[in-house]
């Protein structure tokens, strides 16, 4: 490679690092909520849009074939969005489902049908366009990365999980914090989100980091591996104090995959101790698992627990509205209603048992609301980036390749996001998109049969 190449491909990782290290922690400060009227939405898109601009006057070309699957999934996804805002002629769009009521709008004050788009919500929509500058700047600054820059961006995403933690615990002792980028929900123990179940999903994806960091972390020690063992535990607490039921779940989950993906590491570091402190480690991290676990619940701290006694389907109001929700998805099949447009669609047919103060904003299961939104074309993309992501893990598993080490935490924290948004929608918030995104870069990226995805680790930021 001419020197003049190689040095621009170092300038460009080294710009995209610490662009992508700034804008991680702006998501960390602003990124925690998912309503468009936040104040955190208008800052996280300014700087999105500011670091793009900086990326593409300053950085050499971006080198999309590296995230290519990718790139065209979150290509179709933009693209779908943006037709739903494209008008459409009177005699198309009253033939969509689900248009009844607002047709009705022009025949009662006697005028033509106006040319509308397919969104019943066209400001809703746009701002769901608006919305996918965050993963599109996050995937252009991810393909520049070397993987050594890959992994201290790991470690960067731990101390945020970590500081959203502390952040957690200070909101659980009673402390009095409200940041006017963010919705907090009172008394809620939600870190650096506006929704615990989010933020719970944020520690959980920390017990996939912790054992990576601690063990194949740059500069990695036994001391990183001691603290890494250590941050597990505490993870598990402040997920137990959160008082999200998912996210126990999905913590406990990731502590496993967590230890298990770095299995040979944690193994190599135990015969390095003598036979009676080895055991004796061993022994020590699952009384500090299960008696943290133990401890938090005689006390009464661990509020998830406790939530688990206390509530039953019949009195959660998802439950209840479920029903509703499907029925709302069948009405406007296999069009849509917009993306972003589920508040008026829902509240269009929603069941008077179930109108009370509460406002219910979205479906609280967003496999079920990206179909109500898009249609059987999301349907269709959905299904498409989950038979990826099974054969990219699939092929990771089997090829045993170098660079596992960052594909299957990123396989698995994609799968934790799923999961997660059975019961909630915690990849609206800028700060879970971006950690998805990330996620799915290290699943490719790592799931080759060589190195050659990754660009040479040459540059240091």
């Amino acid at each position: 490679m001419p020197r003049s190449t190689t040095s621009s491909a170092d300038f460009s990782a080294r710009l995209s690092f610490w662009l992508l290290s700034a804008f991680l922690v702006i998501l960390w400060i602003a990124g925690g909520a998912s309503r468009a009227d936040v104040s955190g939405q208008a800052v996280v898109r300014f700087f999105a849009w500011i670091f793009l601009i900086v990326f593409v006057l300053f950085s050499a070309r971006f080198d999309w074939r590296r995230v290519k699957p990718i790139a065209i999934f979150l290509g179709l996804a933009i693209l779908l969005v943006f037709l739903q805002l494209v008008p459409l002629p009177p005699e198309v769009w009253t033939a969509l489902p689900g248009r009844e009521l607002l047709k009705g709008a022009a025949e009662v004050s006697d005028q033509p049908q106006p040319w509308r788009p397919l969104s019943i919500s066209p400001s809703a929509t746009a701002n769901a366009l608006g919305s996918l500058v965050v993963p599109a700047l996050v995937l252009v600054l991810c393909a520049q990365l070397t993987r050594d820059q890959h992994r201290r961006i790991a470690s960067i995403l731990l101390g945020l999980i970590f500081a959203g933690s502390l952040l957690a615990l200070l909101q659980f002792s009673g402390a009095n914090f409200d940041n006017p980028l963010i919705n907090y929900q009172d008394a809620a123990v939600s870190g650096n989100f506006a929704n615990r179940n989010h933020f719970a999903l944020f520690v959980a994806i920390g017990c996939l980091l912790a054992p990576l960091w601690g063990f194949r972390g740059v500069g990695a020690t036994r001391w990183t591996a001691i603290i890494a063992f250590t941050l597990l535990p505490f993870f598990l607490l402040v997920a137990l104090a959160t008082g999200s039921r998912a996210g126990v779940l999905l913590t406990a989950l990731a502590i496993v995959a967590g230890l298990f993906f770095n299995r040979d590491e944690v193994k190599r570091q135990l015969q390095a101790l003598p036979r009676w402190a080895a055991g004796a480690t061993v022994g020590l991290a699952i009384v500090l698992l299960v008696g943290a676990a133990a401890l938090s619940f005689s006390l009464g701290r661990a509020v998830s627990i406790d939530r688990v006694f206390v509530s039953n389907a019949g009195e959660d109001l998802r439950a209840q509205a479920l029903p509703s929700v499907i029925e709302t998805l069948m009405r406007y099949f296999p069009a849509g209603s917009g993306f972003g447009a589920f508040d008026p669609a829902y509240r269009i047919g929603e069941v008077d048992a179930l109108l009370q103060p509460r406002y219910f904003n979205h479906a609280h299961n967003d496999w079920l609301e990206v179909v109500l939104d898009g249609g059987v074309l999301s349907a269709v993309l959905l299904a498409a980036i989950i038979i990826w992501v099974g054969i990219s893990a699939v092929r990771t598993w089997r090829r045993k390749v170098q660079n596992a080490g960052l594909a299957l935490p990123g396989a698995f924290a994609v799968v934790l996001i799923m999961l997660a948004s059975v019961p909630d929608y915690p990849a609206r918030t800028p700060m879970i998109m971006a950690l998805l995104v990330i996620a799915a870069a290290w699943l490719h990226l790592g799931s080759g049969s060589s190195s050659d995805a990754y660009p040479a680790d040459r540059p240091r930021p």
